[in-house]
């Protein structure tokens, strides 16, 4: 019985060298959905800037569309929101916003204060709908097709970068398919 205690720090880093050796190389903003391919998730939430409105998953029927994860709790979402400003204004992407696990008052300010590069913003303050999307955490971007189907999901910060080389191509073979 001492030789199994005098081996178990060695299985233990044996255990734990394969686990961090598997992760090496891999891309954080590449995490798997089980959305990709699906449509989005069937919901009912309040328009962030009309509470007395409800919006669903038909805010995403007839053009491609980026679904756009974010929160004012979020730094790396204030990081990115120049470069959303950017897309809507002059690149006339089709963005709707996804208020996570917010307040509606720190949102409203937020968008006052930055700017609102959102066609409509889903308020999701217990984060219901970011659940069935399988989000992690903000910012996370998704691209939907004129269908209302999931074509791709980029987590992390949307810069022009992220742009020319991920989403744009993405987007334009959303549009092709129809």
């Amino acid at each position: 019985m001492k030789r199994f205690w005098l081996f178990m720090p060695l299985v233990v880093a044996v255990v734990l060298g394969a686990v961090l050796f598997a992760g090496i190389g891999k891309d954080p903003t590449k995490l798997d959905s089980a959305l990709v391919g699906k449509p989005v998730p069937a919901f009912n939430l309040k328009d962030l800037n009309n509470p007395e409105n409800s919006l669903n998953e038909s805010l995403f029927q007839g053009e491609v569309t980026l679904l756009n994860v974010w929160g004012t709790w979020c730094p790396s979402c204030r990081d990115e929101h120049a470069d959303l400003m950017w897309l809507a204004r002059e690149k006339k992407v089709a963005i709707i916003g996804l208020n996570y696990k917010d307040s509606r008052d720190d949102a409203l300010v937020w968008l006052d204060r930055l700017g609102d590069p959102y066609r409509k913003v889903i308020y999701d303050p217990k984060g219901t709908l970011g659940f069935d999307m399988g989000v992690y955490g903000a910012p996370e971007t998704f691209v939907i097709d004129a269908s209302g189907v999931v074509r791709y999901r980029h987590v992390g910060v949307v810069n022009g970068e992220v742009w020319e080389q991920i989403l744009l191509p993405v987007i334009n073979d959303a549009r092709e398919k129809g």
